[in-house]
């Protein structure tokens, strides 16, 4: 009698357990694939772009942010990627973010032969009106694998020269490299300005020379006694114009500089926007003479002006600079007693100095 009735039991709870377990469902046996990461991409271009159509432009930002975010992670075409980031960039415009929106725009247009002349033509638009608000800087870097820091943040990859966008305001702009030494300047952004910014880091094996003690021969003859000049006597004449040399050369060789760096960065941006005209064609072909890219010849010539101009002026002030530091070095190796002046011979001497690094003269005196 136990034995039938365990036996019962068993059987009860037998048919409870089947009875409660879950039939097998088609899409347990088969779960759809994950998503791949370029229709991730996708799904958030095409909420951005509906909502951006309804006049919804804070979420249309954070969809195309979103969208921006994943386009390393995803194996979408260079010209989705360049739509994607203009359309987030006229997307920051209409909502006032203007160091975002250019920093975007001028991203998608680095990329510009990859979108259509239409796009073009709306995304430099866009960039246009966000200019006035910043400061864009052009910013040179010697060596060109020396890694740049704005505001204590990375900005990329490596590069020789930069267009960088600020807002106004103080900013500190940093630039260092393996084995070089490390470099920092600070920016008064101003709205509307293009300041220019070099960075040029030094070897550590240079650095370091400069702390080498020369060593001096003794001279054999006593130094001459200085003649002491008369009470109230004025300032020589030709001191006055030696300091005026220093300072012009000096001037005019770091302006000039800077024009041709500027004249550099114009003419590469210049040939990225002939060949976005022109479609790869050759000069011969240009589309000038069409009405629809007039307004783009018209900022081409702007910006070969301004480029010759730059580079005229440049090249004319480094060769003033060099004419007035010639007739500057000139001027301490000649004599001026005949003037009733010190006598240079009394005012100048020459040493030999030799060093485990270097040998060369060195010059000592007044002037």
């Amino acid at each position: 009698m136990r034995f039938v009735g365990q036996s019962l039991w068993a059987c009860l709870v037998l048919g409870v357990a089947i009875g409660t377990t879950h039939p097998v469902r088609a899409e347990d046996r088969n779960p759809a694939p994950a998503r791949s990461g370029d229709s991730i991409a996708k799904d958030h271009l095409r909420r951005a772009r509906q909502a951006r159509s309804s006049g919804k432009w804070s979420e249309a930002h954070a969809a195309y942010t979103a969208a921006f975010e994943a386009i390393d992670a995803t194996s979408v075409t260079e010209r989705e990627a360049a739509e994607i980031a203009g359309e987030l960039g006229l997307c920051e415009l209409k909502l006032r973010k203007f160091r975002d929106a250019a920093e975007h725009l001028a991203w998608s247009l680095e990329r510009r032969k990859a979108l259509s002349p239409e796009q073009q033509r709306g995304f430099a638009d866009g960039l246009a009106k966000a200019v006035p608000f910043l400061a864009t800087l052009y910013l040179s870097v010697d060596p060109p694998d020396a890694e740049v820091f704005v505001g204590g943040k990375s900005i990329g990859r490596p590069r020789r020269t930069y267009t960088l966008f600020f807002e106004p305001g103080k900013h500190m702009v940093r630039a260092q490299a393996p084995d070089r030494g490390e470099g920092t300047q600070t920016l008064d952004a101003q709205a509307g300005t293009e300041p220019i910014m070099t960075f040029q880091l030094l070897r550590s094996a240079e650095s370091s020379g400069k702390g080498d003690t020369p060593v001096v021969p003794k001279r054999s003859s006593a130094p001459p006694v200085a003649r002491p000049q008369a009470p109230g006597q004025p300032a020589s004449w030709p001191a006055t114009l030696r300091i005026a040399g220093i300072a012009a050369t000096t001037a005019t060789l770091s302006v000039g500089s800077l024009l041709m760096i500027r004249a550099t960065n114009l003419d590469g941006d210049l040939s990225e926007r002939r060949d976005g005209l022109n479609g790869g064609a050759t000069p011969s072909g240009s589309r000038c003479f069409q009405a629809a890219d007039r307004p783009a010849c018209a900022d081409l010539l702007r910006l070969r002006d301004e480029r010759n101009l730059s580079a005229g002026v440049g090249t004319a002030l480094l060769i003033t600079g060099g004419v007035i530091g010639a007739a500057t070095a000139a001027s301490f190796f000649t004599d001026f007693s005949f003037l009733g002046l010190t006598p240079a011979q009394d005012r100048i001497h020459a040493s030999p100095v030799a060093t485990g690094r270097e040998i060369g003269v060195m010059l000592e005196g007044s002037w």
